[in-house]
């Protein structure tokens, strides 16, 4: 204990004899980092007392809700089926289209070193748009349905798990790789014999997490007419009808708890 104390005091008696320009610098930092959350404040809007006045009608909403309405819940579990789908058929494309462009992301393996900033530009760019507003353009594009959420999830998805695998590759350890391309066998023979029995586990999980976080996202493609349970989310809320959207948001996280632990379980003999 009395190190301790004495090595406290030692660390105290070092700051208070730093050098002026030091502390200078830490209270500017200190100065600035305070000046964005204020202007950030001011931003966002933050306002306590309307949050307090809004939170009477928020109990009496809450209150409305119960008893919840089950008379549709056939039509509520069809459209979580589709969440799920949308979810499931975008995370599989995305993994697959992601994997090709991992490895020209990837600075220590790819065949093509001068189209590594450009992969990683374009990546950059479909994990920079959510999957919401890829869903709203698409929507456009193929119509109403959840063929526009599957395709929105999948570009963003794209765009996210590709920077993770390829991040992954470059820290991986790439001796087994040169050892089988030293027996004459080529880069992609040594790529799926010697790296990808390596790097797959990583990559399952990486997709299995993607697959948990699409299925919640993708519970709200349905308020720009991407299909799903947001569909009927959204009319719930246009109605204001209290008790359907309660049902409505009870199936989503029974859904959703369900699929968290299956993965959860997954990854975990994965890895």
């Amino acid at each position: 204990m009395t190190s301790r104390a004495e090595q406290a005091l030692t660390k105290i008696d070092r700051a208070r004899s730093a050098h002026p320009a030091k502390r200078i610098r830490f209270w500017i930092v200190i100065g600035l980092v305070a000046g964005f959350y204020v202007v950030s404040w001011r931003l966002a809007g933050i306002d306590l007392e309307r949050l307090a006045e809004g939170l009477p009608k928020l109990w009496y909403w809450l209150a409305q809700a119960w008893p919840p309405k089950l008379e549709e819940l056939p039509l509520f579990l069809l459209r979580t089926a589709e969440t799920v789908a949308m979810a499931a058929i975008g995370t599989t494309l995305a993994t697959i289209l992601a994997l090709p462009f991992a490895v020209l992301a990837s600075r220590n393996i790819t065949p093509f070193p001068r189209l590594y900033y450009p992969v990683r530009w374009f990546l950059n760019a479909l994990r920079g748009i959510d999957a919401f507003v890829f869903a709203l353009l698409l929507v456009a594009a193929v119509g109403l349905g959840p063929f526009a959420g599957a395709l929105g999830i999948a570009l963003h998805t794209w765009g996210s798990s590709a920077k993770f695998f390829a991040d992954h590759i470059e820290n991986a350890e790439l001796g087994p790789m040169e050892a089988v391309e030293t027996t004459g066998a080529g880069r992609p023979t040594a790529l799926v014999y010697a790296l990808l029995p390596d790097v797959l586990p990583v990559f399952a999980s990486t997709s299995l997490f993607w697959f948990e976080f699409n299925v919640r996202a993708s519970t709200v493609l349905g308020v720009v007419g991407a299909g799903g349970i947001g569909l009927e989310l959204k009319n719930s809320m246009d109605l204001l009808d209290f008790s359907r959207l309660f049902t409505i948001i009870a199936v989503i996280l029974i859904v959703v708890t369900l699929i968290d632990q299956m993965s959860n379980s997954i990854r975990k003999k994965l890895v």
